[in-house]
């Protein structure tokens, strides 16, 4: 009984440690990218309003919008379409910073702030993804 407690706990620890690092791979490989459409959507904007401390609700509603933007785009444009795991391992990520924005936002706001530029980057690199598809451009 004490060995299937143990393992079961081991293993959904492990589940944890790959789902956070698989995540964290997905984003940092997509940071990269240098086909981009950000500037349409309010990923870096964001990004610069948190560093500048600005008030997290409006943020998150912004961000909650894009989410579903890319979301209804990536399910009824046709030919747009991202790798299924990493697609869902990011709307994962996507859905669980979102929970763990709105149970912290009000008593640790510092890791508030954190979930919501995690979600920032989601959005960011599927924004990347979309735009690397259809080749739109920075122009710097």
């Amino acid at each position: 009984m004490i060995a299937s407690v143990l393992i079961i706990t081991f293993s959904l620890v492990l589940f944890v440690y790959w789902f956070r690092y698989s995540c964290l791979l997905l984003l940092r490989r997509g940071a990269d990218l240098p086909v981009t459409a950000a500037d349409r959507f309010s990923c870096v904007s964001v990004q610069q309003g948190l560093k500048a401390g600005m008030e997290l609700d409006p943020l998150y509603r912004s961000l909650d919008r894009d989410y579903r933007l890319l979301t209804y785009l990536l399910e009824h444009a046709a030919g747009l379409e991202l790798e299924r795991l990493e697609y869902r391992l990011l709307v994962l990520d996507y859905k669980l910073m979102q929970a763990w924005y709105r149970l912290t936002k009000s008593a640790a706001p510092r890791y508030a702030r954190r979930a919501l530029g995690e979600m920032a980057d989601v959005l960011n690199v599927m924004v990347g993804r979309i735009g690397e598809q259809v080749g739109v451009r920075n122009e710097i």
